[in-house]
């Protein structure tokens, strides 16, 4: 009978997350895991197999979480155009600019690891298509609405916010001052999303 396992699942997830996300899937050693973990090696092997198998789970289900939370803003949004608004100003929000520099988990793993590994390429197109989907939902509510124009093509202009978003978080993790990317996030709301004139 198989022995139960005496540590919470959930816990460990969010500490290995966290490590991969503060230094990479690269500079994140095994030795890193097992001390955020708390678990010893065939422990963690054992409940989530090696390093890469459960870097996947990680971002998976980071990118669940966020897509999750997406949705929830989406449903609870008064007004479209406030769900876009945000998401184009989200890398900004921290006045701190901590946030900004540490990034997005999944843009972060995709500029590292895009290129050499095809499950986080695949990964990235999954998230980001699902997200483009929310965004053009917004959109297509935001034209209903009146706050975009009605020649405008939401999905078109969903993929120009994420294209947008992702620029930002890319210069928030060049330690970019926090008044300067707030200016850039503005400056592309209001080319993307100009007023309407009534």
């Amino acid at each position: 009978m198989a022995r139960p396992r005496k540590f919470d699942e959930e816990r460990v997830i969010h500490a290995v997350r966290d490590e991969f996300w503060d230094k990479g899937y690269a500079a994140t050693s095994l030795e890193d895991l097992l001390r955020v973990s708390g678990l010893g090696k065939g422990s963690l092997y054992g409940a989530f197999g090696d390093k890469h198998t459960l870097f996947l789970r990680v971002l998976r289900e980071y990118d669940d979480a966020n897509l999750l939370t997406l949705r929830a803003n989406l449903e609870s949004a008064a007004r479209g155009i406030d769900l876009v608004r945000a998401f184009v100003l989200g890398p900004v929000a921290d006045p701190s600019g901590a946030a900004a520099r540490r990034g997005c988990l999944l843009a972060n793993s995709n500029a590292e690891l895009a290129t050499t590994t095809p499950e986080v390429a695949a990964e990235a197109r999954r998230s980001y298509d699902a997200i483009t989907v929310i965004l053009t939902e917004a959109l297509e509510r935001a034209r209903h609405e009146g706050d975009l124009a009605p020649d405008a093509d939401p999905a078109d202009t969903a993929r120009a916010v994420l294209v947008a978003q992702l620029g930002l978080t890319a210069l928030g993790r060049t330690g970019m001052d926090t008044d300067s990317l707030s200016a850039a996030a503005r400056s592309v709301l209001a080319r993307l999303l100009p007023p309407r004139t009534r």
